[in-house]
């Protein structure tokens, strides 16, 4: 809002200076240290070796050339802006007008998305990284689709190749000693690697007795394998819809080899000439892209590598979007460049293929790293959404940037504590409501000996239209230096959500939203701390109250692209 109006007015003020050289410089607007210097800042000092002179002359020939209704001072090469009252009342009048749009924008310009995400073998439970890849790809796709983009979210379901035989030899032993044989898991180190010996499969094996009654001596491994699959897979996408997480598609690996998309995409590489044969198996030149060797598509013994159907599946996506986007495991690092040589090689931007790199999740139980994996007794990611919740669940796995590894703490995650992120912000809006009930509701009068009732303070259609004509700076107007300041901190952090969202999904970063979440309860906090909203003058009570109103807007819209629910009492 007013953050881009400052570059605005600052951008053309130099245009007007005729600064050769000029326009190659960057300015940025950034906010002063000491609030006393004002609301917004911009540096000029980076023009100083185009206009050659002094960044305060500089800053005093930009500021002669602006038109601006708030306050301008100087100090060095910085040009300081405060917003009036008007400008700041404002910017609660657009909160209560645009309701949940607000902070809204077109920056995508309908730009068509598939987002992959989570994407896991149906070989088992959710482990606790799959839980960060789905809370932050849901996350970054409501931001995406709050900021212009259509966006179509996609789960590619890895239920083709040497996994699936493994989970059927692994039901097979289930499923033997469910009927009363002695079979065993291999001990032979190098064989268990062929098997998933984890508890969860012995409840499947239960319910394929149940339905299939068969005999030990009668399995059949593909109808084990086929069984197993269709099950696992019906507990993650379970588990998904509980998380809040709601794909468009799931889209299956081995429709890729059953309508022959594998070989023909291959046919398609060696017809324009990016392949050659090599030790009885077929290369890829993804060299001539930039990778640093070639790549097998097809070994001696002519099966298919893993990197042959992700190819086709790709192909496929950029058929049916413009951007792809994908958020995988930072194990995944080397498979990007030969992907992007991939789709270069058959015709495509790879510029517009954009990859996201997920650090691991630190499990932290009782001060102690847990250790997870799919191979033994594990705490998985339905575990943890049992013990802490589906908000705060969410509300963790986002929180830090998904390039940096994330500590998890369970107990601080399940505390109501002001430590606890989650708990803290999701307080503030429950707060907020607490304080709107109350100016609605009847009161007792504790003054006299009857305890009387009395009216409340308002009535809900006279709440109702404190949003049509909001006058919140009438709070300004009390002799009171710390409410002023929480007041007006509160108002500019409202302020700065537009920009902020702009940021995130130019960034493709929602953390950021868990960030000014938490900034944004502080400011409350505060507020509420310094600035009584209710009983006291009518004036300043609607006043208060309307930024009240403003800031539950604000909040919950946060909380909603988040996934993470805005409670209205806790």
């Amino acid at each position: 809002m007013f953050k881009d109006l400052v570059l605005e007015k600052v951008n053309i003020a130099v245009a007007k200076l005729g600064f050769e050289g000029a326009e190659s410089i960057e300015l940025r607007v950034e906010t002063p240290k000491n609030p006393e210097f004002g609301d917004f800042a911009v540096n000029v000092s980076p023009l100083a070796k185009v206009a050659r002179m002094a960044p305060f002359l500089i800053a005093q020939k930009v500021v002669e050339n602006i038109d601006f209704d708030g306050d301008i001072n100087i100090v060095a090469g910085f040009i300081n802006f405060k917003l009036t009252n008007g400008q700041q009342n404002s910017v609660v009048k657009k909160v209560l007008t645009e309701k949940e749009n607000y902070g809204s924008n077109n920056f995508g310009n309908g730009e068509k998305v598939l987002l992959e995400y989570v994407s896991a073998n149906p070989t088992g439970p959710f482990h606790i990284g799959h839980g960060r890849w789905a809370a932050m790809g849901s996350s970054l796709s409501d931001l995406m689709k709050f900021s212009g983009y259509d966006v179509a979210q996609e789960f590619y379901i890895n239920d083709a190749g040497n996994q699936i035989n493994c989970l059927a030899n692994s039901l097979k032993v289930r499923v033997l000693q469910e009927l009363g044989t002695d079979a065993q898991f291999p001990t032979d180190e190098a064989e268990i690697k062929n098997y998933y010996t984890g508890d969860y499969l012995i409840p499947v094996a239960k319910k394929y007795i149940e339905e299939k009654n068969p005999s030990a001596d009668n399995l059949d491994i593909n109808d084990l394998g086929s069984f197993a699959k269709a099950e696992l897979f019906k507990l993650q996408e379970d588990l998904l819809i509980k998380f809040g997480v709601n794909f468009d598609r799931f889209y299956s690996e081995l429709t890729l080899h059953e309508s022959n998309r594998v070989g023909e995409v291959i046919e398609e590489l060696k017809q324009k000439g990016k392949t050659y044969e090599k030790d009885g198996a077929l290369w890829f030149k993804s060299t001539e892209y930039g990778d640093d060797q070639d790549r097998v598509l097809i070994k001696a013994d002519g099966a298919y590598t893993y990197l042959a159907p992700d190819i086709a599946y790709h192909d496929d996506k950029f058929k049916r979007a413009d951007l792809l986007l994908n958020i995988w495991g930072a194990d995944h690092h080397g498979y990007i460049p030969r992907m992007k040589a991939a789709m270069e090689a058959l015709g495509h931007n790879s510029d517009k293929l954009e990859v996201l790199l997920g650090q691991l999740v630190n499990l932290i139980i009782n001060g102690e790293q847990t250790r997870m994996g799919k191979r033994k007794k594990m705490l998985t990611l339905g575990d943890l959404i049992e013990d802490v919740g589906v908000d705060a669940t969410r509300f963790w796995m986002i929180m830090r940037s998904i390039d940096t590894t994330l500590d998890f703490d369970v107990d601080l995650a399940k505390s109501s504590s002001d430590d606890n992120p989650v708990f803290y912000v999701q307080y503030a809006h429950a707060r907020a409501c607490s304080i709107l009930r109350t100016a609605v509701e009847p009161r007792i009068d504790t003054s006299g000996e009857n305890n009387e009732h009395l009216a409340p303070f308002f009535t809900k259609e006279q709440i109702a239209s404190l949003a049509q004509n909001p006058c919140v700076m009438a709070a300004l107007d009390v002799d009171d230096a710390r409410s002023i300041a929480s007041t007006k901190a509160l108002i500019m952090k409202l302020e700065s959500f537009e920009s902020l969202i702009l940021s995130a999904v130019k960034s493709r970063s929602p953390y950021m939203l868990c960030r000014y979440a938490q900034e944004l309860a502080s400011d409350f906090h505060q507020f509420y701390a310094t600035s009584r909203v209710l009983n006291v003058e009518p004036d300043l009570m609607r006043a208060r109250l309307t930024l009240v109103l403003a800031f539950r807007q604000v909040l919950a819209t946060t909380l909603r692209l988040l996934g993470v629910s805005a409670p209205e009492s806790m």
